[in-house]
């Protein structure tokens, strides 16, 4: 195989893409054992593309990450063709989303597809790859909960699709999938069950893509929880759980797991609802610390190039950094100290009428944006000018605000670095702006965000107050009951099963 011809490799490349849909550990064997015997370097850019999204799809985003790093070193490289250049771009933001990091891969997409260029082109191998740079942009505000703008990324995502080979008819079916979950979405129920039954019925006949067929069974079960046939959606994604059991799709599995928890939580079968609820849990555990390595990883390459930035403008300016540290420092032991005294001065009952209070005042006023933003700046310019810029802080209050909506805090993985990546933003700057803005540090601020987000449900929607302590914990974002327990009664001042009564008191009344 060495030397591969154009059309030869391509034959090759497309049946390593099927095998990335029947079983990521054949996937993986398969190119690789190309991958030795091809010299070319856009074969190889291709190849460890594909195992990357192999290991990817096991949840292994740390071996993800260190395959596709590895083609920078062919990307240093000189006179690699346009096609290679929008391929290591596609690359980086299919990496991004693997990890979560929504932001920075919507950004890369973005400035591909403003290339007219590459929209006109009619090479078959850059088509292709606008394909799947208009479906990972769906995917993108599928995640925002802007399902119309994804449906039309879709939409334009089959526009560059053929079916001359089976890479493009699997993108075509993924296309299919991901429209009939975004219908279920928007309450489209009837259309989207036309859809996703079409695809089953064709995936039934092919029998050669378990972890499509899967994912297809998985949102048909969708449209029977919505209907409230808790037994049909179980049946459902029983059929689909069969279909890739005994094979490393981890991250579909993982999610299986928890939507068939879902269902069996809803029938009020504590058994089965406690062996799959275990089974998504330490499944997902495994795949949340994978997923950190991974981030630490790309962020720390992130970080070195701002890092680099920033000594390059502070490298005459020791002094000033020098009372930055200690600043900051400074900060950090005012914070601690008011935190204690202020825990030793307020009881209960005041943490209690003051979170309350809270809540009426964001039922009742909404403060417009622009006095939101010139009290902001008001207060960022009696600060000391020696730190961030007050431009560069409104701007980061900004993004702060607009993540806040997003509720992406519920992230079990949501970490500082996380967040950093995301926006763009040294995590240094980022820390310093919370400190001084939101009154505590990042753990303080996002487990408040989240205590805050399932209280206003359980004032809101009747359904969470049925719910055990232990999953409205899990639906929040924390890692066990007692610590969802304890910084729920650090912010409201009472325990969650009090808070719950006292709502359900209300409500009677």
């Amino acid at each position: 195989m060495k030397a591969q011809s154009g059309p030869d490799f391509s034959i090759l490349a497309d049946k390593a893409f099927q095998k990335l849909y029947q079983n990521p550990d054949d996937c993986i064997n398969y190119s690789l054992s190309i991958l030795n015997s091809d010299e070319n370097i856009e074969h190889k850019i291709v190849l460890r593309n594909i195992i990357s999204q192999a290991y990817a799809m096991k949840g292994d985003y740390v071996q993800s990450v260190n395959i596709s790093n590895q083609q920078e070193e062919f990307q240093e490289k000189k006179n690699l063709s346009y096609f290679m250049q929008i391929f290591g771009h596609y690359n980086l933001a299919d990496q991004y989303q693997n990890l979560d990091l929504y932001n920075q891969s919507q950004k890369i997409i973005s400035s591909l597809l403003s290339d007219n260029k590459l929209l006109k082109s009619e090479d078959k191998k850059i088509r292709i790859t606008v394909a799947k740079l208009y479906q990972l942009q769906a995917l993108n505000f599928g995640i925002a909960r802007n399902q119309a703008l994804a449906l039309r990324n879709l939409i334009k995502s089959n526009r560059y699709i053929d079916n001359e080979n089976e890479e493009n008819k699997i993108i075509r079916l993924e296309n299919q999938i991901f429209q009939s979950s975004y219908l279920f979405r928007q309450n489209k129920t009837e259309e989207a069950l036309q859809i996703i039954s079409g695809v089953i019925a064709y995936l039934g006949k092919q029998k050669k893509y378990p972890l499509l067929l899967a994912l297809a069974y998985e949102n048909l079960s969708r449209y029977y929880f919505i209907k409230g046939d808790y037994h049909s959606a179980i049946d459902q994604l029983e059929k689909g759980l069969s279909k890739i059991e005994k094979l490393p799709f981890n991250c579909v599995k993982s999610s299986m797991y928890a939507s068939l928890a879902k269902n069996y939580f809803a029938l009020h079968d504590d058994r089965k609802y406690h062996f799959y609820n275990n089974l998504h849990t330490e499944l997902k555990t495994k795949i949340d610390a994978n997923t950190k390595e991974g981030i630490r990883y790309i962020v720390k390459l992130v970080e070195n190039s701002q890092n680099k930035n920033i000594e390059f403008q502070r490298q005459n300016q020791s002094g000033r950094l020098l009372i930055l540290i200690l600043s900051l420092s400074l900060i950090i032991i005012v914070l601690i100290i008011y935190f204690f005294s202020l825990k030793s001065k307020n009881n209960d009952l005041k943490k209690q009428f003051e979170f309350f209070e809270k809540q009426k005042k964001k039922e009742k006023t909404v403060q417009p944006q622009a006095s939101v933003l010139k009290e902001e700046e008001t207060s960022i310019a009696s600060k000391d000018s020696n730190k961030i810029s007050k431009e560069k802080e409104v701007e980061i209050l900004q993004k702060l605000e607009e993540w806040e909506e997003s509720n992406q805090y519920l992230n079990k993985s949501m970490s500082l670095a996380m967040l950093s990546a995301q926006m763009g933003i040294n995590t240094k700057y980022l820390s310093e702006v919370i400190n001084n803005n939101k009154g505590k540090n990042f753990n303080g601020y996002i487990n408040e965000l989240r205590i805050n987000h399932i209280a206003h449900l359980l004032k809101t929607d009747s359904t969470y107050l049925n719910y055990k302590v232990s999953y409205l914990a899990e639906y929040s974002g924390f890692s066990s009951h007692s610590a969802f327990t304890t910084v729920f009664k650090s912010v409201t001042g009472m325990s969650p099963n009090a808070y719950i009564q006292e709502i359900s008191k209300s409500k009677i009344s």
